[in-house]
């Protein structure tokens, strides 16, 4: 069967170039910004959904043969937090423990299909865990740009998938910069992939059929390269063009102090990230100073009448453990944006009876306790 969402071509996010959809093409080729693929609308109003999870969408991935490590729908849980009721998204539930199995199990079912043989990515850990997992399954070679400072839990995960690891001293951007002057192998980039987002847009239409086929007032979640949000706004703006919704919901973006180039840009009124040094921070899956798709981010939560707003990352472990406590265990990057949650109820920015999920993006045992330093 010949998927519905083939993917025929890529189309600038800037100046709307086209260029054909070849596993090497990342940046537009007029002006060097970031892609998205161009498919046909996800008419999911008449679709026969089979099964669960990723692979329930087929039909609209660009992926014919998909490779699969049997993906769920992961939970929809009621709680309180912040004295108020939200709906917590278990995405840990996913293979490798992390939201990121969306991305990459579409991104290697599509390299795959194209005959690649040897990829590589840049990544502090979950990005690498998904990507080697799933490469592993479709027999492609992985190699791995991990930082030094990397959490022993996530190494060993990547490296049992049999990546392998260079480990690049310095901060997060140097892993970035290091594979990209490898030249031997496919740039299987998590956050420059239109393949990535079309997988990660999975969230939104599974949320959709999980509330009963409507969309939240909010969603909060943690960012830092943003493809969880840009995936699932995505989703979004398919069913609303599909006449399936009639609005979006606000995107919530949170980051921590340690790291915060989105927040201070909407602090500022900027439509691009403001430069930043990174600290240490334990949510170190959001520590990216400059996210290759920072100006769509910005974008999309304007065009949502949502916000990104920046957390003390004194709280950040405090709200992991408070967490743990009510049964949620999570990585302290998940617990970023539940600490954001306290923050944004503070401030006003979500209405008393609004229903707000919240993505805790990744398992405790990605970074335990004490390994969280």
């Amino acid at each position: 069967m010949t998927s519905a969402a083939a993917a025929t071509s890529f189309v600038c996010t800037r100046c709307g170039t086209e260029a054909p959809a070849r596993p090497e093409t990342l940046a537009c080729p007029a002006c060097g910004d970031t892609l998205e693929l161009r498919t046909a609308p996800a008419r999911l109003d008449g679709a026969s959904l089979e099964g669960a999870g990723v692979w329930r969408y087929r039909d609209f991935l660009p992926v014919d043969d998909p490779v699969s490590l049997g993906e769920p729908t992961t939970p929809l849980v009621a709680g309180r937090w912040a004295h108020r009721d939200v709906i917590f998204k278990l995405e840990g539930a996913q293979p490798t423990g992390s939201f990121k199995d969306r991305g990459a199990a579409v991104l290697v079912s599509w390299l795959a299909e194209n005959g690649v043989e040897h990829v590589a990515d840049d990544s502090s850990g979950n990005a690498g865990a998904a990507l080697a997992a799933y490469c592993a399954r479709a027999g492609i070679t992985c190699d791995l740009y991990v930082p030094a400072d990397t959490p022993p839990a996530k190494l060993a995960q990547m490296e049992a998938y049999g990546a392998r690891l260079v480990r690049v001293p310095g901060p997060r951007s140097a892993s970035t910069e290091a594979v990209r002057a490898a030249s031997d192998s496919i740039y299987a980039s998590h956050s420059r992939s239109p393949l990535y987002t079309a997988g990660t847009q999975t969230f939104a239409w599974e949320l959709w059929e999980q509330l009963g086929r409507r969309v939240p007032d909010a969603l909060v979640a943690p960012v830092g390269g943003g493809s969880l949000l840009l995936g699932a706004l995505r989703g979004f703006l398919a069913l609303r063009a599909a006449g399936l919704v009639e609005r979006l919901p606000r995107i919530m973006g949170i980051q921590t102090s340690a790291c915060a180039p989105l927040a201070l840009a909407v602090a500022a009124d900027s439509p691009d990230p403001l430069p930043v040094e990174p600290a240490p921070s334990d949510a170190g899956g959001i520590l990216v100073a400059r996210p290759a798709r920072g100006r769509e981010l910005l974008a999309a939560v304007a065009a949502t009448s949502g916000t990104v707003v920046a957390v003390p990352e004194s709280d950040v472990l405090a709200t992991c453990g408070a967490l743990a406590r009510k049964g949620f265990f999570v990585e302290p990057t998940s617990a970023v944006a539940v600490a954001g949650l306290d923050l944004l109820v503070r401030e006003g920015l979500l209405g008393t009876g609004e229903t707000v999920v919240v993505a805790l993006t990744g398992h405790g045992l990605k970074v335990p306790p004490a390994g969280s330093g």
